[in-house]
């Protein structure tokens, strides 16, 4: 299986690490777990989940590294201060690891991103935001309300705008109308050990799930058993179960 790193600069929070996996196929943006790196998705048995899709060249998987550190993570900055943090990333993804990955892929159908826990926000997010861009979002385990993650301070746009909880509850119009004809997210989440304490991953996308249900977004919210948990073995076969499905 082709495996291949580099390393972009990230608009000023550091340098950020691209591994590139397969050789052909749809590409998957993936996203790694909290203040995670990007070889963490291999390092848990993840590539080697979807393995037949990497040699049947029907994916190829892009992991980055996760700034949570440095954003959402930092519980000494206010809120508001880690949203603006945050938008750093965004515009890293955004402008240079997407450019960089149509250029690998010409032609593709689309990005298709995907993320556990922490990761499942920064996909679901961006898939809510950038639906042009990311045509399918699959969250595992997620909670999408950053102001669930240790807040305090006043909030103000920057949050608002991160937390998708908030904006798409508000949308509305011919905005709302774009988000509905691109937009196709897939929640997952189990009601085993820590889905619910101390990460509220099970509330988290079932506030989600029902969001997006008012809004008339394509969703899907799958909700596995008392039996799965919030750990790397149930989310190796929540991807394998999904991820076949849109490549």
């Amino acid at each position: 299986m082709e495996r291949v790193q580099v390393d972009l600069d990230t608009l000023g929070i550091g340098r950020g690490t691209v591994i590139r996996y397969g050789h052909w196929g749809r590409p998957v943006l993936v996203f790694a777990s909290e203040a995670g790196r990007a070889w963490d998705f291999e390092n848990n048995g993840m590539v080697e989940a979807v393995a037949p899709l990497l040699e049947a060249g029907r994916v190829k998987l892009y992991c980055v590294d996760a700034f949570d550190h440095l954003t959402w993570s930092d519980n000494s900055l206010p809120t508001e201060d880690r949203a603006r943090r945050h938008g750093a990333f965004e515009s890293w993804i955004l402008d240079t690891v997407v450019p960089r990955i149509d250029a690998d892929s010409p032609g593709h159908a689309g990005i298709v991103a995907t993320g556990c826990s922490m990761g499942a926000y920064h996909a679901v997010h961006l898939g809510l935001k950038r639906p042009d861009v990311v045509r399918v979002a699959i969250g595992l385990s997620g909670n999408y309300d950053p102001t669930s993650w240790h807040a305090w301070g006043e909030m103000g746009e920057a949050t608002y705008f991160a937390n998708p909880t908030a904006y798409v509850a508000n949308m509305e119009g011919e905005h709302l109308r774009w988000v509905r004809e691109h937009a196709n997210v897939v929640l997952v989440c189990g009601q085993g050990a820590f889905e619910v304490h101390p990460t509220q991953s099970l509330p988290g996308a079932q506030r989600m799930a029902a969001v997006l249900a008012e809004k008339q977004i394509p969703h899907e919210f799958d909700l596995w058993g008392f039996d799965s948990a919030h750990d790397w073995p149930w989310w190796r076969k929540q991807l394998a179960h999904h991820l076949p499905r849109f490549c």
